[in-house]
């Protein structure tokens, strides 16, 4: 890390109040989390990678300046120039508009049907999201990462501290993904504009179960504060291997976005996040190079594998600075 410069990182507006609140266990005004994770994402870091080095390392601000170049490589000056023109209120750079007008103009990639699914029930599938050469390099990373060998099921079950969660976020197998014009395309029809940010999520690995009992993951969850006004938000979860319903398949219950709210009245006080909803959850099998697409406001979750093979995935997900945040957690 000594041989890297911090001059190999450009100035980057508000990185040094970012560096400051995080190392002192401050977390940012509400009005600044939107600017937070644009940051994070313009510089091709992991939130959760990111809030355990400067936690656990505590760095002065020149340590992590080279932590970042270290880690995910010199930013690209376009998107830095985007990210600064985002928090300005100001139009993105011209090669950015460039970039968004040859989105809108590619042929939809999602139909009729699609579309109509995703009103319906809220979640939809982008079926070969990426090339099935993509989906092998992906997944070779990902069995790499993990450790573990496709041909010796002993090795699917090595230590790791995260569950189902691979902690792996730079890498250009990463990338095809999160780039891929097919994949820009599908979030904008259902965000209703292409001026959407790539999110740099991580990777999943669903290994069969050893014993019925042994599955640690989160079932049915929400990763959004339940206080309304819910803004709209989408998440992904790109298969990187053919994935059937027994195969710790993704799964959610379809279609609650429309009774949300009136459920969350009906609660009254009570924790809407302890209340079981596995009996309308559904599973969703899909084949490798498929990305499933849902509404941040369904519950979902993973699944127990009590197949034979595991299940590979990518987190991938893009999102409007503009959508709202809610600032208050239920």
């Amino acid at each position: 890390m000594a041989d890297i410069e911090p001059a190999a990182l450009p100035e980057v507006r508000r990185l040094r109040a970012y560096w400051e609140r995080r190392v002192a266990h401050r977390s940012s005004p509400p009005e600044e989390w939107m600017a937070d994770k644009l940051l994070l994402d313009a510089l091709g870091l992991g939130l959760e990678q990111t809030l355990q080095f400067l936690g656990r390392e505590q760095p002065d601000f020149e340590a992590f300046r080279r932590w970042i170049v270290t880690t995910a490589g010199p930013p690209d000056p376009v998107t830095i120039a985007r990210y600064h023109a985002a928090i300005a209120g100001a139009p993105p750079p011209p090669q950015v508009s460039a970039q968004l007008s040859r989105i809108d103009a590619m042929p939809a990639v999602l139909d009729a049907a699609d579309l109509a699914h995703w009103d319906a029930q809220g979640y939809v599938i982008l079926r070969g999201a990426i090339t099935p050469r993509e989906v092998e390099a992906a997944a070779a990373l990902l069995w790499e990462a993990t450790g573990a060998d496709p041909a010796d099921p002993a090795s699917w079950h090595g230590p790791r501290t995260n569950g189902l969660m691979v902690q792996l976020f730079q890498h250009p197998a990463l990338e095809a993904a999160r780039r891929a014009p097919r994949v820009h395309k599908a979030f904008a029809q259902l965000w209703g504009t292409s001026d959407l940010w790539s999110r740099i999520d991580r990777m999943s690995f669903n290994a069969p179960l050893r014993t019925p009992c042994s599955f640690a993951a989160p079932r049915l969850h929400w990763d959004v504060s339940l206080v309304p006004p819910i803004a709209f938000a989408t998440q992904g979860i790109l298969y990187l291997s053919d994935t059937a319903a027994d195969q710790g398949a993704f799964e959610l219950v379809p279609g609650f976005h429309h009774r949300l709210v009136e459920w969350l009245a009906a609660l009254g006080d009570a924790d809407p996040r302890t209340v079981d909803l596995g009996d309308r959850a559904v599973r969703v099998p899909a084949r490798a190079g498929d990305l499933i697409i849902w509404r941040h406001d369904l519950p979902h979750g993973a699944s127990p594998n009590t197949a034979t093979q595991p299940r590979l995935a990518q987190y991938v997900n893009y999102y409007s600075a503009e959508m709202g945040i809610q600032p208050a957690w239920r």
